[in-house]
């Protein structure tokens, strides 16, 4: 499939949810899957559309170094359970966009380049407001109740440490470096995700995105458990 042709798809199957409130939206997926570039080429079709689009991250709601690490930096367990949180996007983002919410929200409380709290003046939502909102484990249990619909990113995970090698020698230097830092937190952090909450299950649809100019939408159930049996078998 073209990417195009999956972003007018995707936003077929959003558009034609039927709510009397925002609608939300996930686009989850493992490190480096695309879930920026997605999420963003889905914003830009809908704003063409005449959609009233929100825009959020879940990078906007980091917790602050010391509970980031404090199972140390390098911690795969820290990774997943302590990089972000999440009682504030339900305050701040999540609940006031639900059914019973007052619309009135927020897009971030913390930058974590900066290591410092994020002030926004709130917002208020229409009715027909759509929430665009991409980043890891956003179907974790205690997120996923809130979503309308949810869009899985899978790639595999020797593909994810070649595109990290390429996108995060900001962060890390040398790719050996990245490699090393991949291998022992990044994704095994991911293998505590897929394990405890299981996306590929929970997931309005799940794309295969190895290939960023033809992705796949993967719709068998032995394709699905194909896909999970790489990421858990990996090491």
């Amino acid at each position: 499939m073209r990417f195009e042709d999956l972003i007018e798809y995707i936003c077929g199957q959003i558009t034609s949810i039927k709510a009397e409130k925002p609608l939300l939206i996930a686009i989850d997926g493992v490190d480096t899957s695309g879930k920026t570039t997605l999420s963003k080429h889905i914003v830009t079709s809908l704003k063409n559309k005449g959609y009233s689009i929100i825009q959020a991250s879940i990078d906007g709601f980091h917790n602050p170094r010391d509970k980031r690490y404090r199972l140390g930096s390098k911690s795969p367990e820290g990774y997943y359970r302590d990089s972000f949180n999440y009682d504030a996007l339900i305050q701040c983002l999540l609940n006031p966009l639900s059914e019973k919410g007052n619309r009135k929200y927020i897009t971030a409380v913390y930058d974590f380049k900066t290591e410092s709290e994020v002030e926004q003046e709130p917002k208020i939502a229409t009715e027909d407001s759509i929430l665009i909102m991409e980043g890891v484990f956003l179907l974790r249990s205690e997120l996923y109740q809130y979503w309308d619909y949810k869009v899985f990113l899978h790639v595999d995970f020797e593909q994810v440490i070649q595109r990290a090698k390429k996108r995060d020698q900001y962060l890390f230097g040398s790719e050996e470096e990245i490699e090393i830092r991949y291998r022992s937190k990044y994704i095994p952090g991911q293998q505590i995700y897929l394990y405890e909450s299981d996306p590929y299950e929970k997931a309005s649809i799940v794309i295969d995105n190895n290939d960023f100019n033809n992705p796949i939408i993967v719709e068998t159930n032995d394709e699905i458990e194909n896909l999970r049996r790489k990421a858990f078998n990996f090491t």
